[in-house]
């Protein structure tokens, strides 16, 4: 009778587990339709583990901002579920570079919850309290990148449009190499690199509130001097995962 019950417990256990695993953001990364090539990157960029610590969940929706070819698009497309939505931002340096790719990703409606949004960075022209949450990956520290090819940021005004796109509650997450320590934004030039405590204190200055921060990308044999094109480095640089929540009280 005892074996019986440790049975079903047991069985019971593996259907809960089972159910978890299956509503879980993670769930989105086994997705059959994902590519062989994002799967490829997968091994790097550890989706699992990043979108379970966002906090990304069905119904949610979610500005991939300078998403590139989409690769994170369609994992959030999965994640928030038909009932979520995933905006999927570019601008046209982006566009010259990725745009093939991603026209790839999203042809003939192959994820009908995602919507492309082609827009300079500083008029993203977002709907007011209309997120739940904004995705930066790799892109935080080109706020301080200057380039006959780039726009001048308005650091300012790029903040208070995050901000005043997400709802009371949103979350704005940013995913950025590390660069070494005391550094500020001075090796986001050539390194394309930023100091992760200036980071942290300067997003919060612009009307977020730190969260949480997660270990998942970091690399300590990334000894943080090489520009994270360099072969040496690229796709294994250091990174820093942090979460921020919308201050509602931010003047």
């Amino acid at each position: 009778m005892l074996k019986i019950i440790a049975m079903l417990s047991l069985m019971l256990f593996g259907l809960t587990t089972n159910v978890s695993i299956s509503a879980a953001p993670y769930g989105a990364v086994d997705n059959p339709a994902r590519s062989a090539a994002d799967r490829e990157r997968d091994k790097t960029s550890k989706p699992n583990a990043v979108l379970d610590f966002i906090g990304v969940k069905p119904g949610m929706t979610v500005l991939d901002l300078f998403a590139g070819g989409g690769y994170y698009s369609e994992l959030l497309s999965y994640a928030v579920n038909p009932d979520g939505r995933v905006i999927s931002h570019t601008n046209a340096t982006y566009e010259s570079i990725t745009g093939e790719e991603a026209a790839e990703r999203f042809k003939d409606g192959r994820l009908p919850n995602v919507s492309r949004l082609v827009k300079e960075i500083n008029m993203l022209e977002l709907e007011a309290s209309s997120l739940d949450m904004v995705l930066m990956v790799m892109i935080y520290h080109d706020v301080y990148f200057t380039a006959d090819y780039w726009p001048k940021v308005d650091r300012e005004n790029f903040f208070r449009q995050i901000r005043e796109s997400l709802k009371p509650g949103g979350v704005l997450v940013v995913i950025d190499h590390a660069a070494i320590a005391d550094t500020g934004m001075s090796a986001a030039q050539n390194l394309h690199r930023i100091d992760e405590v200036f980071a942290k204190q300067d997003i919060e200055s612009a009307g977020f509130v730190f969260d949480s921060a997660s270990e998942v990308l970091r690399n300590p044999s990334d000894a943080r001097t090489l520009t994270v094109f360099n072969g040496a480095i690229r796709k294994k640089t250091d990174r820093f995962v942090y979460r921020f929540i919308k201050n509602t009280s931010f003047n």
